[in-house]
C-alpha cells in the first residue's frame, strides 16, 4: 500500500501541515476562551473550523495531489465533511476529557488532536490518492 520512504515523506509533510494547523487551531481557542464569554467548547469548535481552512489549503498544495477525476469542487466537499467528523470527534474528547475527567481544556486540546490526527491522515489518504 505505502513504500516506506513515500510514505515516511507524505507523512513528514502532513505532519508539518498538521503543526501549523494545530498552531492556529490552539492559539485561536486559547484566546477565545481566555479573551471571550464564549466558553472551551464553542471556541474549540469555532478553533477547530478555522484551522480547516488553512489546513485544506496547505494539504492540498503540500501534501496530497488532486485527483484528475475529481473537481475542485467535490475534492473540497469531500476535505470538509472529512474534517466535519473530525470536529465531532475532537469535541467528543474535549467534552469528555474537560467535564467527565477534569483535564484543563488546553491540556484537552493537545489530547484531542493526537487522536484525531490519525482519522484525519487515513480518511484523506483514501479519498485523495
Amino acid at each position: 500500500m505505502f513504500t516506506n520512504r513515500g510514505f515516511i515523506l507524505q507523512y513528514a509533510k502532513f505532519a508539518a501541515v498538521g503543526i501549523t494547523s494545530l498552531m492556529v487551531d490552539y492559539g485561536v481557542m486559547v484566546f477565545l476562551t481566555e479573551n471571550t464569554a464564549l466558553g472551551y467548547f464553542k471556541a474549540c469548535a469555532f478553533s477547530y473550523t478555522i484551522s480547516i481552512f488553512v489546513n485544506y489549503i496547505l494539504s492540498m498544495k503540500y501534501v496530497f495531489q488532486s485527483r484528475e477525476d475529481m473537481s475542485k469542487i467535490k475534492e473540497a466537499s469531500i476535505f470538509f465533511v472529512l474534517s466535519l467528523i473530525g470536529l465531532f470527534l475532537n469535541q467528543f474528547v474535549m467534552w469528555i476529557a474537560v467535564d467527565f475527567l477534569g483535564v484543563y481544556y488546553a491540556a484537552a486540546k493537545l489530547l484531542s488532536t493526537l487522536m484525531v490526527t490519525n482519522y484525519n491522515y487515513i480518511s484523506r489518504k483514501k479519498f485523495f490518492e
